[in-house]
């Protein structure tokens, strides 16, 4: 939710065509782009990557 709110809060600066944007659009694209991403890999690439890892055997033991 975080990265949501802060993403959201970016989206203007992102967007704008003010003067001064073009030192302040590269910069809220790239942060948007790095907590969307960061919010990817948390979400579904960590989990999968310590399943992968930290699985336990299906086999009964004897």
């Amino acid at each position: 939710m975080t990265a949501t709110v802060a993403t959201l809060g970016f989206l203007p600066m992102a967007v704008s065509s003010s003067a001064g944007a073009e030192v302040q659009r590269p910069l809220a694209t790239v942060v948007i782009g790095g907590l969307v991403s960061a919010t990817f890999l948390t979400l579904f690439v960590l989990p999968t990557v310590y399943a992968l890892l930290y699985r336990k055997d299906e086999a009964p033991s004897p």
